[in-house]
Parts: structure tokens; sequence; C-alpha cells
């Protein structure tokens, strides 16, 4: 009586220890399948940066040094700027990719149009040439 009164006590701790490993399987099976395999297209990867260059000129396609040249973050407003070299040149690098910038430049009291840097561009180099006409 003895003897199987302990038989029955442990064959429910093996039932129990039987569930409880299968049920542990069956989480890392769901775990190892709901996860990408190393070397996956859909891992994380590193977010990319653009750069956005170009030249302010003038009506006459002439460089227009000292221009003062204005990039706003169309989500968040912040505006960053940069005063153009002696070649017209300007440079914004680290812009992230998934966000849509509005550009442009003034000199001498004069504005240019208004540029718009799509997300959706997916060159890593944006080249905007931004026009002042400065009569």
């Amino acid at each position: 009586m003895l003897r199987e009164a302990i038989l029955k006590k442990n064959l429910a701790v093996a039932a129990i220890l039987g569930t409880t490993l299968a049920m542990c399987g069956a989480m890392l099976l769901a775990s190892a399948l709901a996860s990408p395999p190393h070397g996956s297209p859909y891992k994380d990867k590193e977010p990319q940066s653009k750069v956005l260059l170009g030249k302010i000129l003038d009506a006459r396609d002439n460089p227009l040094a000292g221009a003062v040249v204005y990039l706003t973050n169309t989500r968040t407003r912040a505006v960053k700027t940069y005063i153009a070299g002696k070649d017209g040149d300007y440079r914004f690098p680290g812009l992230t990719e998934n966000t849509d910038y509005e550009v442009y430049a003034q000199y001498q009291g004069h504005k240019s149009d208004t540029k718009s840097v799509s997300q959706f561009d997916s060159r890593a180099t944006v080249s905007v040439n931004l026009k002042i006409d400065a009569k």
C-alpha cells in the first residue's frame, strides 16, 4: 500500500515535470521561429544617413560666397544653417534617411526658392543647387 502511494506520487510528479518540460520546449521553439536567423534581411539595420550638398548661384550661374543656407527638418521644425564657401558650396552631412527636409538660401536680402529633399529619395548623397536673383 505504501509502495502504491509512492508510485502514484512519483507518477504525478513525473507528469507535472513532463508537462513543464513540454511547455518550456514549446516556448523555446516558438521563440526560435519568431526571431530572424543570423544574416536575415529583416534583421534591424543601422540607420543610414544622407548628405545634402550643392551650390548657391546667382542668375548668371556665378557662385555666391557668403550666402546663408537654411535646412529645415519638416518633422521637428529644427533649422540648421551653413555659410556658403568661396565657390558657393554648402554641405549638410548626417541627415536622417526617413525625414523630409526643406532647403533655401539668402544673400543680401534676396532669397532662393525653397526646395524639398524627400525621405523617399534613396540616394546617399543628394545634390541641390539654389539660385538667387540678386539684382
